[in-house]
C-alpha cells in the first residue's frame, strides 16, 4: 500500500444523526491491494475511489460495520418478494466501471428523489469528474453492476471482490420504479454471487439506528457488526 496522505476533519454536525458531532479519519492511497483493503475492511474502514475512510467522532459510537454470514443468511418474507419480483426480468451485468451520460442522470434523479422522500441533502448534479473520483477511478480492480429492465438501465452498483468477501460500495436505482424494490434485490444479489463464489461475508457498510439511509442493512439477517475490540459479533438490530 502506498498512502499519500492522512488526516481527520474537524468536528461537524453528522449527517445521519443531526443531533450528534461527527469526525471522519481519512487515508488517502495511491495504490492498495484486495488483500490490504480487505484487512482495512475488517477493522472498520470503507472506501470511496481511493480514500479510505472511518469514524472517529468525539462521543457517538452509532455506526457499526456490519457484514452478512453468506451460509447462514435467510431471506424474510418482504425480502423473498422483491427477489421474486426482479429475478425474471432484470439482469445484471458486470463489468468495468465507466462514468456515462445514462448514469449519471439516473444518479442525479436517485439522489433528487431521496432529498423528497427522506430529506437528503439536496442535489446538484453529479460532476463527470466527482463520478469518476468516486466510482470509477480505484486502487484496485473494482466491478461495476449494471441493472437491466429489458434495455432500459434501472439500477447501477459498485462492488469490491476481495479475498474473503464482497463489499457493497454503492448503489443507485430508478426511484420511478419504487415498488419493485430494487435496492434490497442488489443486496440479495450481491449475497448470491457471494454464495456462487463461495466468499463467506457481504459487506454492507455502516449501520447507523435511527437513520433511514442505513437502518435496512440490519434486516438482511443474520449479520455480525465489528465490536470496539477489533471482533465481529452477532447482531440483533
Amino acid at each position: 500500500m502506498h498512502s499519500l496522505v492522512t488526516f481527520t476533519t474537524p468536528p461537524y454536525s453528522c449527517s445521519y444523526r443531526p443531533e450528534e458531532i461527527a469526525s471522519l479519519r481519512y487515508e488517502i492511497v495511491e495504490q492498495i491491494t484486495a488483500e490490504e483493503y480487505q484487512a482495512r475492511l475488517v477493522g472498520g474502514w470503507r472506501r470511496f475511489g481511493h480514500s479510505l475512510f472511518r469514524p472517529e467522532c468525539p462521543k457517538c459510537r452509532k455506526c457499526l460495520s456490519i457484514r452478512v454470514p453468506v451460509d447462514a443468511f435467510h431471506p424474510d418474507r418482504s425480502q423473498r418478494r422483491a427477489w421474486a419480483a426482479n429475478a425474471d426480468d432484470v439482469r445484471v451485468e458486470i463489468g468495468v466501471p465507466a462514468a456515462t451520460r445514462e448514469k449519471l442522470d439516473l444518479y442525479d434523479r436517485f439522489h433528487a428523489a431521496q432529498t423528497e422522500r427522506i430529506g437528503w441533502p439536496a442535489h446538484s448534479p453529479k460532476d463527470p469528474d466527482d463520478y469518476i473520483e468516486s466510482f470509477v477511478a480505484n486502487p484496485f480492480p473494482t466491478e461495476e453492476w449494471c441493472y437491466y429492465l429489458g434495455n432500459r438501465l434501472v439500477g447501477v452498483g459498485y462492488v469490491d471482490r476481495l479475498p474473503l468477501g464482497l463489499s457493497a460500495i454503492y448503489f443507485f436505482h430508478e426511484p420511478e420504479l419504487a415498488r419493485r424494490s430494487l435496492g434490497t434485490f442488489n443486496v440479495l444479489t450481491t449475497l448470491e454471487k457471494a454464495r456462487e463464489a463461495r466468499l463467506p461475508h457481504v459487506y454492507l457498510g455502516y449501520y447507523v439506528a435511527g437513520c433511514r439511509s442505513l437502518e435496512y442493512k440490519g434486516r438482511f439477517r443474520p449479520n455480525e457488526v465489528l465490536q470496539p475490540d477489533g471482533t465481529w459479533a452477532a447482531f440483533a438490530s
